[in-house]
C-alpha cells in the first residue's frame, strides 16, 4: 500500500502492546515497509521484543500507514534535524526530495558516528548532510542555534528525536522568528513535563450517541473512564501522539494535552484526543 514520506504504522505485539514506528524506505516503494527500531535501554516491551524475540518468517499485525509528520508542499526548501533513531521518518522525506529535485539539507545529531544508524546510506545520497557527534564536540551536545539560526524565508524545519532536542528546536525556531506552521515535529514519547503530576479535577463527559453521562475522575483519562463504563472506542498510543482516539466535540471547553493537533485545531476546539486531554468546563459533550 502506498504511503507518504514521514508516515508511520502501528505494530501490534504480544501482550496487547501497540507501538508506532516510522517507515524509512522510499515512499515510491509499494511492495514493502521498512522500519528502523533502536533497542531502548528503557524499553517498555516493544523494541526489546523486536530485537530479541522476533524471527525471520514471523508475522505481525500492523495498521495502514498514517501521516502526522508530512512534508509541506508549499516549502521552498526543507531542513531536517534528526536525533539518533529519529532519522527514520526523515530518510523517506530525503528520498522524496531527491526524487523531486527539491532543495534539502540534514543535521544529524548522534552520540557517536559509531552508533549512527543509516550513516552509510546517507553518505551515498548527496545533498548537505551535517553530522553532529557528541564525542567530537568540546561542548558535547550540538548548539541548537547553529541548527536553525540561518533558516531562510520559505524554508520548513522537520525534527524527530529525543524530546529535549525537539523542545529546543521549537523554542529556538520561534525565537528566530519562524512561523509556527513552518516547524514540524514527530514524537513517539510524551514529554516528561506533559505527563508530570497535576492537580486534576473531576468533570462529566456526555456521550451524545450513547445517551450516557460518565464522571471522569481526577486520576483517569476520558478513555480510561469510558472503558470503565464498558465503552471501548479506538485508541493506540494512550499518550496523545497518534490521533487514533480523536473524537468530535459537540459542546464544552477542552484542555488539550496532545501533540498532534495544530494550534488552530486546538483553538477551534472541534475535537480532542480522549487518551490525554481533559475538560476545562464542568461538562464535555462528545460525539460518541
Amino acid at each position: 500500500m502506498p504511503f507518504e514520506p514521514g508516515a508511520h504504522i502501528d505494530v501490534h505485539l504480544p501482550g496487547d502492546l501497540t507501538r508506532q514506528y516510522s517507515l524509512c524506505n522510499d515512499a515510491a516503494e509499494t511492495d514493502r515497509y521498512r522500519l528502523g527500531v533502536s533497542l531502548s535501554a528503557t524499553s517498555r516491551g516493544g523494541s526489546s521484543y523486536l530485537h530479541t524475540s522476533l524471527r525471520e518468517g514471523d508475522s505481525l499485525t500492523i495498521s495502514e500507514p498514517r501521516t502526522l509528520f508530512a512534508l509541506s508542499r508549499e516549502a521552498a526548501s526543507h531542513r531536517f534535524i534528526a536525533g539518533g533513531i529519529g532519522i527514520t521518518p526523515i530518510l523517506s522525506m530525503i528520498r522524496w526530495c531527491i526524487r523531486h529535485s527539491v532543495p534539502w539539507h540534514l543535521h544529524y545529531c548522534v552520540r557517536s558516528r559509531m552508533c549512527a544508524a543509516y550513516l552509510d546510506e546517507l553518505r551515498t545520497v548527496g545533498g548537505k548532510v551535517h553530522v553532529h557527534a557528541n564525542d567530537e564536540s568540546a561542548g558535547g551536545t550540538p548548539d541548537i542555534q547553529t541548527l536553525v539560526g540561518d533558516v531562510r524565508a520559505g524554508e520548513h524545519v522537520y525534527c524527530c528525536g529525543p524530546g529535549g532536542l525537539m523542545d529546543a528546536v521549537s523554542h529556538q525556531g520561534l525565537q528566530a522568528g519562524m512561523p509556527r506552521e513552518n516547524l514540524h515535529f514527530e514524537r513517539f514519547t510524551a514529554s516528561p513535563v506533559q505527563v508530570a503530576g497535576r492537580n486534576e479535577r473531576a468533570f462529566t463527559v456526555v456521550l451524545a450517541r450513547f445517551g450516557m453521562r460518565c464522571l471522569v475522575e481526577p486520576n483517569e483519562s476520558i478513555l480510561d473512564c469510558l472503558e470503565r463504563h464498558g465503552v471501548c472506542p479506538p485508541f493506540s498510543c494512550r499518550e496523545g501522539l497518534c490521533r487514533s482516539c480523536e473524537v468530535k466535540v459537540l459542546s464544552g471547553e477542552v484542555e488539550h494535552r496532545d501533540y498532534v493537533l495544530s494550534e488552530y485545531e486546538q483553538t477551534s476546539g472541534k475535537s480532542l484526543m480522549i487518551c490525554v486531554s481533559r475538560a476545562k468546563s464542568d461538562e464535555l459533550v462528545i460525539d460518541l
